[in-house]
Protein backbone atom coordinates (compact mmCIF):
# COMPACT_ATOMS: atom_id res chain seq x y z
CA UNK A 1 0.00 0.00 0.00
CA UNK A 2 2.93 2.08 0.68
CA UNK A 3 4.17 1.83 -2.61
CA UNK A 4 1.36 2.36 -4.30
CA UNK A 5 0.64 5.28 -2.35
CA UNK A 6 3.88 7.36 -2.78
CA UNK A 7 5.90 5.64 -5.74
CA UNK A 8 5.34 7.13 -8.81
CA UNK A 9 5.93 3.32 -10.51
CA UNK A 10 2.86 2.52 -8.49
CA UNK A 11 0.49 4.13 -10.24
CA UNK A 12 0.13 5.20 -13.92
CA UNK A 13 -2.18 7.95 -15.50
CA UNK A 14 -6.08 7.31 -16.91
CA UNK A 15 -8.08 8.91 -18.24
CA UNK A 16 -11.59 7.13 -17.51
CA UNK A 17 -15.19 8.30 -19.47
CA UNK A 18 -18.21 8.15 -17.54
CA UNK A 19 -22.26 8.51 -19.25
CA UNK A 20 -24.21 10.44 -16.82
CA UNK A 21 -27.51 8.78 -15.41
CA UNK A 22 -30.41 9.78 -14.23
CA UNK A 23 -29.02 9.24 -11.02
CA UNK A 24 -25.98 11.21 -11.75
CA UNK A 25 -27.89 14.41 -12.01
CA UNK A 26 -30.31 13.80 -9.69
CA UNK A 27 -27.23 13.18 -6.78
CA UNK A 28 -24.67 15.74 -8.65
CA UNK A 29 -21.75 13.40 -8.59
CA UNK A 30 -20.22 10.53 -10.30
CA UNK A 31 -18.59 7.75 -8.43
CA UNK A 32 -15.07 6.34 -8.94
CA UNK A 33 -13.48 3.04 -8.57
CA UNK A 34 -11.60 2.40 -5.68
CA UNK A 35 -8.29 1.86 -7.67
CA UNK A 36 -8.06 5.66 -7.95
CA UNK A 37 -5.78 7.57 -5.80
CA UNK A 38 -5.73 10.72 -6.86
CA UNK A 39 -8.16 12.61 -9.18
CA UNK A 40 -6.58 15.66 -11.07
CA UNK A 41 -9.04 17.22 -13.57
CA UNK A 42 -12.43 16.70 -14.85
CA UNK A 43 -11.70 17.53 -18.83
CA UNK A 44 -14.32 20.33 -20.54
CA UNK A 45 -16.92 18.73 -22.15
CA UNK A 46 -18.96 20.96 -25.19
CA UNK A 47 -21.42 21.93 -22.27
CA UNK A 48 -18.65 23.99 -20.16
CA UNK A 49 -17.73 26.25 -23.21
CA UNK A 50 -19.63 29.87 -23.46
CA UNK A 51 -18.56 28.85 -27.45
CA UNK A 52 -20.82 25.74 -28.19
CA UNK A 53 -23.12 25.30 -31.14
CA UNK A 54 -21.58 23.56 -33.60
CA UNK A 55 -20.10 25.15 -37.00
CA UNK A 56 -21.69 28.32 -36.87
CA UNK A 57 -20.81 29.39 -33.62
CA UNK A 58 -19.23 32.80 -32.65
CA UNK A 59 -15.55 31.07 -31.89
CA UNK A 60 -16.00 28.88 -35.80
CA UNK A 61 -16.71 32.23 -37.73
CA UNK A 62 -14.13 34.17 -35.78
CA UNK A 63 -11.30 31.39 -36.52
CA UNK A 64 -12.48 30.91 -39.87
CA UNK A 65 -12.34 34.59 -40.68
CA UNK A 66 -8.42 34.40 -39.41
CA UNK A 67 -7.78 31.18 -41.47
CA UNK A 68 -8.87 33.24 -44.67
CA UNK A 69 -6.84 36.26 -44.12
CA UNK A 70 -4.27 33.71 -43.00
CA UNK A 71 -2.19 33.59 -46.20
CA UNK A 72 0.90 35.83 -47.25
CA UNK A 73 1.08 36.95 -43.31
CA UNK A 74 3.68 36.00 -41.18
CA UNK A 75 3.21 32.92 -37.70
CA UNK A 76 2.86 35.54 -35.53
CA UNK A 77 -0.39 37.10 -35.73
CA UNK A 78 -1.93 33.73 -36.04
CA UNK A 79 0.13 32.94 -32.77
CA UNK A 80 -1.55 36.34 -31.26
CA UNK A 81 -5.08 35.50 -32.31
CA UNK A 82 -4.62 31.70 -30.87
CA UNK A 83 -3.43 33.80 -27.77
CA UNK A 84 -6.49 36.18 -28.30
CA UNK A 85 -8.57 33.16 -28.56
CA UNK A 86 -7.28 31.51 -24.92
CA UNK A 87 -8.30 35.07 -23.08
CA UNK A 88 -11.46 35.08 -24.03
CA UNK A 89 -12.74 31.18 -23.48
CA UNK A 90 -10.74 31.91 -20.35
CA UNK A 91 -12.95 35.23 -19.78
CA UNK A 92 -16.30 33.34 -20.72
CA UNK A 93 -15.70 29.79 -20.02
CA UNK A 94 -16.44 28.98 -16.24
CA UNK A 95 -15.79 25.32 -15.34
CA UNK A 96 -17.30 23.76 -12.95
CA UNK A 97 -14.66 23.27 -9.86
CA UNK A 98 -14.29 19.83 -8.85
CA UNK A 99 -13.89 17.93 -5.64
CA UNK A 100 -12.60 14.72 -4.94
CA UNK A 101 -12.01 12.53 -1.61
CA UNK A 102 -10.48 9.23 -1.84
CA UNK A 103 -12.74 7.79 1.14
CA UNK A 104 -16.00 8.90 -0.91
CA UNK A 105 -15.22 7.53 -4.75
CA UNK A 106 -16.96 10.24 -5.90
CA UNK A 107 -16.59 12.96 -7.97
CA UNK A 108 -18.78 16.36 -7.35
CA UNK A 109 -18.64 19.32 -9.76
CA UNK A 110 -20.25 22.62 -8.47
CA UNK A 111 -22.78 23.50 -11.07
CA UNK A 112 -26.23 22.90 -11.90
CA UNK A 113 -25.76 19.36 -12.86
CA UNK A 114 -29.78 19.44 -14.34
CA UNK A 115 -28.67 22.66 -16.06
CA UNK A 116 -25.32 21.45 -17.43
CA UNK A 117 -26.04 18.14 -17.99
CA UNK A 118 -28.89 15.34 -19.93
CA UNK A 119 -28.69 11.59 -19.59
CA UNK A 120 -25.96 10.22 -22.02
CA UNK A 121 -23.55 13.22 -21.96
CA UNK A 122 -20.00 11.92 -21.09
CA UNK A 123 -17.32 13.37 -18.84
CA UNK A 124 -13.94 12.37 -19.36
CA UNK A 125 -11.95 12.21 -15.79
CA UNK A 126 -7.80 12.56 -16.10
CA UNK A 127 -6.52 10.47 -12.76
CA UNK A 128 -4.03 8.21 -11.03
CA UNK A 129 -4.81 4.37 -10.81
CA UNK A 130 -3.09 2.17 -8.94
CA UNK A 131 -1.00 -0.64 -10.45
CA UNK A 132 -2.88 -4.05 -10.19
CA UNK A 133 0.12 -6.61 -9.40
CA UNK A 134 -2.09 -9.24 -10.85
CA UNK A 135 -2.08 -7.53 -14.29
CA UNK A 136 1.53 -6.18 -13.89
CA UNK A 137 3.51 -8.72 -11.75
CA UNK A 138 6.66 -6.98 -12.40
CA UNK A 139 5.66 -4.66 -9.51
CA UNK A 140 6.64 -6.85 -6.95
CA UNK A 141 10.20 -7.28 -8.45
CA UNK A 142 10.93 -3.31 -7.97
CA UNK A 143 14.19 -2.58 -5.71
CA UNK A 144 12.49 -0.23 -3.43
CA UNK A 145 9.52 -2.58 -2.48
CA UNK A 146 11.66 -5.46 -1.91
CA UNK A 147 13.86 -3.19 0.51
CA UNK A 148 10.66 -1.77 2.31
CA UNK A 149 9.35 -5.70 2.65
CA UNK A 150 12.85 -6.44 4.41
CA UNK A 151 12.82 -3.71 6.51
CA UNK A 152 8.75 -4.05 7.72
CA UNK A 153 9.35 -8.10 8.31
CA UNK A 154 12.81 -7.01 10.07
CA UNK A 155 10.24 -4.72 12.63
CA UNK A 156 8.00 -7.39 13.02
CA UNK A 157 10.93 -10.20 13.94
CA UNK A 158 12.63 -7.13 16.22
CA UNK A 159 8.86 -6.51 18.05
CA UNK A 160 8.38 -10.42 18.80
CA UNK A 161 11.89 -10.88 19.84
CA UNK A 162 11.38 -8.25 22.07
CA UNK A 163 9.16 -10.38 24.39
CA UNK A 164 12.54 -12.06 24.93
CA UNK A 165 14.95 -9.86 25.71
CA UNK A 166 17.77 -11.12 27.90
CA UNK A 167 16.79 -14.95 27.45
CA UNK A 168 19.78 -17.33 27.39
CA UNK A 169 20.53 -19.71 24.94
CA UNK A 170 22.45 -22.65 24.18
CA UNK A 171 26.32 -21.84 23.87
CA UNK A 172 25.74 -18.53 26.00
CA UNK A 173 23.88 -16.52 23.44
CA UNK A 174 21.00 -13.70 24.78
CA UNK A 175 18.06 -12.64 22.63
CA UNK A 176 18.46 -8.65 21.67
CA UNK A 177 15.00 -8.04 19.95
CA UNK A 178 15.31 -4.37 21.16
CA UNK A 179 18.09 -3.32 18.92
CA UNK A 180 16.80 -5.28 15.60
CA UNK A 181 13.72 -3.47 15.97
CA UNK A 182 15.52 0.24 16.17
CA UNK A 183 17.52 -0.87 13.65
CA UNK A 184 14.50 -1.55 11.08
CA UNK A 185 12.83 1.53 12.33
CA UNK A 186 16.41 3.47 11.44
CA UNK A 187 15.79 1.80 8.13
CA UNK A 188 12.47 2.08 7.11
CA UNK A 189 12.72 6.06 8.24
CA UNK A 190 15.65 6.43 5.84
CA UNK A 191 14.23 4.54 3.02
CA UNK A 192 10.68 6.35 3.55
CA UNK A 193 12.71 9.44 3.53
CA UNK A 194 14.37 8.16 0.15
CA UNK A 195 11.05 7.66 -1.46
CA UNK A 196 9.92 11.28 -0.51
CA UNK A 197 12.86 12.94 -2.03
CA UNK A 198 13.74 10.56 -5.28
CA UNK A 199 10.58 8.26 -6.10
CA UNK A 200 7.31 10.97 -5.16
CA UNK A 201 5.13 12.89 -7.78
CA UNK A 202 5.90 16.57 -7.17
CA UNK A 203 2.43 18.03 -5.72
CA UNK A 204 0.13 19.80 -8.04
CA UNK A 205 0.11 23.63 -7.88
CA UNK A 206 -3.21 25.86 -8.16
CA UNK A 207 -2.90 29.60 -9.06
CA UNK A 208 -5.91 31.21 -8.53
Amino acid sequence: EYFQEYHFDGVEKVFTKHEITAGNIANEYVNTDDSIISVVRVLPIPSFDSFSGGFFNEEYQLRLNDLNNFSGSSLIQWSMSLRNFAEIEQLFQIAPQMMWNRKQDRVYLECDWAGKFTVGDILVIEAYKILDPSTWPQVWNDMFLKQYATALIKRQWGENLKKFTGVQLPGGISLDGKTIYDEAVEELRAIEEQVSLRYELPADGFIG
